[in-house]
C-alpha cells in the first residue's frame, strides 16, 4: 500500500474518531441539559440590594448583580430565595428602629419585582404547592428568607407581620449576638451573651413553629443551634452552610451538628462561598468541584434526604463554575458526573428543602 493511501486512511480514521467523540459530547450535554430543565432548581440564599429594585434599574435587565432574571433564565435557576438581611447593630430602641426600616425596605423591593416590574416573568411563592404551580406556567419563582431576626426588636408580633409579607424562613442571629441568640462569631473570643438562646429567642422559636416559618440555623452558635433543635416542634434548615470536617470555619456545621439536623428531619444547604469550602488554597481557586465535595460528604454522613444547595450570591458567594446564576447548569453537570441520579439531583436542588417547608407548614396548621 502506498504512503499516500496510508495517509488518507489515517486522516479518515481521525475524522471518524473526532465525530464519534464530538457526537458523544453533544449527546451528553443534551441529556444533562434535559435533566437540568426537567427538575426544579432552587437556591436558598440570594442577597439583594434595594438599588436594584427601582423603576429604572431592576431585575428585568442584566444588572451587575449575580442574580437577576436574565441570569436566572440563562442558567436555568428556577427559584431564588431573596434575603431580607440586616447586619447586627446595637441592642437598643434606635438600633431596632433602623433595622426594622431596613427589613421593610427589602420586603417592599421584592414585592415591587413580582407585582410591578416583572409579574409576567416571576411570582412570589409561599408554599411548595405555589412553587410547582408557578413553575408549571414557565415563570421564575421568588421566595423570601430573613437573615437575622434583629429587626424584630423586642416585639415578637413582628414575626407574624414578616410572615404575612412572605417570609418563610428566618435566622435568629447573624455575625454578632442578637437579642435572641448567640452567634457563631463568639467562637473567636469565647464571649457569649446568652449561652445559646435568650428567653425571648426560645419564645421566637415556638412562634415560628406556630406560624409556619422555617428556623434557619446557619449563623447562630453551636449551643444556640442545639437549643433550637431541642425546642422546635418542626424540622430546621441551614440555609447556607457547609461541612466543617472539610473546611474548619465556625460558619460551617461539624459532624455532631449534621447528625442533629438529620435526626430533626431538617436539611443543610451547602453554600458556594469560597471561604466555607476550602481552607487549604486561595479562595480564587475554589470551584464547583469543591462545592460538590461538600454535597458528597454530607450525603454520606446524613443521607440524600437532608442535603441541598445555596449560593450566597450578592452576599459574598460565587466560585469558579458558579460565579452567578447564569452558570447554575454547571452544578447539575458536576452532580451527574459524580453519579447522582435525576431523582437524587431533584432532591438536592429543591425536593428536600420543599419537603421541610411543607412539614413546617403542616405542623403549624395542626
Amino acid at each position: 500500500m502506498s504512503k499516500e493511501k496510508n495517509y488518507i486512511i489515517v486522516i479518515v480514521l481521525a475524522i471518524i474518531t473526532f465525530f464519534i467523540v464530538y457526537q458523544d459530547k453533544i449527546i451528553g450535554e443534551k441529556n444533562t441539559m434535559e435533566i437540568h430543565n426537567e427538575i426544579i432548581t432552587l437556591d436558598t440564599h440570594c442577597d439583594i440590594d434595594v438599588n436594584n429594585f427601582t423603576d429604572s434599574n431592576n431585575y428585568t435587565i442584566n444588572t451587575n448583580s449575580q442574580v437577576n432574571l436574565p441570569k436566572m433564565i440563562d442558567g436555568g435557576l428556577d427559584v431564588a430565595w431573596f434575603i431580607v438581611f440586616t447586619g447586627q447593630d446595637s441592642l437598643n430602641e434606635n438600633g431596632y428602629k433602623r433595622a426594622y426600616k431596613n427589613a421593610i425596605d427589602k420586603f417592599e423591593a421584592i414585592h415591587r419585582l413580582v407585582e410591578q416590574y416583572a409579574p409576567d416573568q416571576i411570582e412570589l411563592a409561599l408554599s411548595e404547592e405555589d412553587v410547582h404551580r408557578i413553575n408549571a406556567k414557565g415563570k421564575k419563582i421568588a421566595m423570601i428568607g430573613i437573615e437575622n431576626a434583629y429587626p424584630l426588636g423586642e416585639d415578637l408580633s413582628n414575626i407574624e407581620k414578616f410572615y404575612n409579607l412572605g417570609a418563610r424562613y428566618m435566622s435568629l442571629a447573624h455575625n454578632g449576638h442578637s437579642q435572641f441568640s448567640d452567634s457563631n462569631t463568639g467562637e473567636e473570643d469565647n464571649i457569649w451573651m446568652h449561652n445559646g438562646l435568650s428567653d425571648k429567642g426560645k419564645e421566637a422559636i415556638l412562634e415560628m413553629n406556630r406560624l409556619g416559618i422555617m428556623i434557619d440555623v446557619s449563623h447562630p452558635s453551636k449551643e444556640a443551634i442545639r437549643q433550637m433543635i431541642e425546642i422546635s416542634n418542626a424540622p430546621v434548615i441551614a440555609s447556607h452552610s457547609s461541612a466543617r470536617s472539610l473546611c474548619n470555619h465556625s460558619r460551617n456545621l461539624d459532624d455532631q451538628q449534621l447528625d442533629w439536623i438529620k435526626q430533626n428531619g431538617g436539611v443543610v444547604q451547602t453554600v458556594a462561598y469560597a471561604g466555607y469550602l476550602r481552607d487549604d488554597i486561595s479562595t480564587e481557586l475554589v470551584s464547583v468541584q469543591d462545592l460538590v465535595d461538600h454535597v458528597d460528604y454530607m450525603v454520606k454522613r446524613i443521607g440524600i434526604d437532608h442535603v441541598g444547595i445555596s449560593s450566597d450570591f450578592d452576599g459574598g458567594g460565587g466560585i469558579q463554575g458558579w460565579s452567578d446564576a447564569s452558570e447554575t447548569f454547571n452544578v447539575t453537570k458536576e452532580l451527574l458526573k459524580r453519579g447522582y441520579t435525576k431523582e437524587e439531583i431533584s432532591k438536592i436542588w429543591s425536593g428536600n428543602l420543599l419537603r421541610v417547608l411543607t412539614e413546617v407548614t403542616e405542623i403549624a396548621n395542626n
